[in-house]
């Protein structure tokens, strides 16, 4: 419930802040001035609706998505059919394998009815039944959870903070108006404000993590299935060459993980993996549940920079949902 009010929250700020930008602008240009800069802003929106309404396309070509049926691969089908039915969708998502090589899940669409599931083949070879569950499950709690559209509502602010920059500061140093300097300082500060949204709607996508999470474990499946899926990912995705890992460099936020992170986090999760199995049991996860994590600087700043929760942040909250 914290992690859903969180998103809500953070939806209601950064919409606030748009706000209180246009009425500043207003005031200080006055009404009868706005009028272009409005178009501009609606330009913006729009093409953040062609963006949400083309989007899928964009990602099955991206990721080389080929749709396949139940007879090609029919437990992954029963699988997500259980799982999309215990999550109450009204209609199961189409069935997709990837054909990157780096393993890995993924699920996008315009709606629930609209909703797309997809894996990797090297996932399928990775992960055992269990983990590939835990991990459909992550996915499908996305998909209830409506996580597309809200990174879409909330990826409007910053594109817009940018189209003002964009008019304001470029109108500023070119155009005529006794107010340039007025109106180039409003484009700095519309600057600035994108680079700060920019981060917010990065937090959003990481609380989005926590809660498909949190969402696979509300599914049935078990804590330490996931945080082992995790484990295996990252150990898959470092094995993969750098030319593999740049191919999918632009798409890595649908991604279950992020796998150019792959190699620090594997650094950090043998640690948590005291037998050094490859897995994450119940026994470990249970045991992390009385440490405190401690990040280094270079790893705090790097998950503000993330659309992805630090790892053992993350398998550290998994181990909070462990019983």
């Amino acid at each position: 419930m914290w992690l859903q009010l969180r998103l809500y929250l953070l939806v209601g700020l950064l919409f606030a802040i748009l706000y209180g930008i246009i009425a500043a602008i207003g005031f200080l240009l006055g009404v009868q001035g706005m009028t272009y800069y409005f178009f501009l802003i609606g330009f913006a929106v729009v093409l953040v609706l062609v963006q949400f309404m083309i989007g899928p396309k964009t990602v099955e070509w991206s990721m080389k998505v080929k749709y396949v049926s139940a007879n090609e691969y029919p437990e992954l089908h029963q699988m997500i059919s259980n799982l999309s039915a215990k999550a109450g969708l009204s209609k199961t998502p189409k069935i997709g394998i990837s054909q990157l090589q780096i393993p890995n899940a993924f699920a996008f669409g315009r709606s629930k009815k609209d909703a797309r599931v997809c894996v990797t083949k090297g996932i399928l070879e990775l992960l055992d039944k269990e983990e590939l569950r835990a991990v459909l499950g992550h996915e499908i709690s996305h998909i209830k959870h409506h996580d597309v559209a809200v990174i879409t509502l909330l990826s409007v602010v910053p594109m817009v903070m940018y189209m003002i920059y964009i008019a304001f500061f470029w109108g500023g140093m070119f155009g005529r108006r006794r107010d340039t300097g007025g109106m180039i300082a409003i484009g700095l500060l519309a600057l600035v404000v994108y680079f700060i949204t920019n981060l917010l709607v990065m937090y959003g996508s990481r609380i989005r993590e926590y809660y498909a999470d949190l969402g696979s474990t509300e599914l049935g499946n078990q804590p330490h299935y996931l945080a082992t899926a995790l484990y295996k990912l990252s150990l898959g995705s470092a094995r993969a060459s750098r030319k593999t890992l740049k191919q999918a460099e632009g798409m890595k936020a649908f991604f279950l993980n992020d796998p150019s992170r792959s190699r620090e986090e594997i650094r950090d999760l043998k640690d948590i993996d005291l037998d050094m199995s490859g897995t994450i049991d119940q026994h470990e996860l249970m045991m992390l549940q009385s440490q405190k994590i401690k990040l280094r600087k270079g790893d705090r700043l790097m998950e503000v920079l993330s659309t992805h929760p630090n790892m053992v942040k993350r398998i550290k909250h998994l181990a909070s949902l462990q019983q």
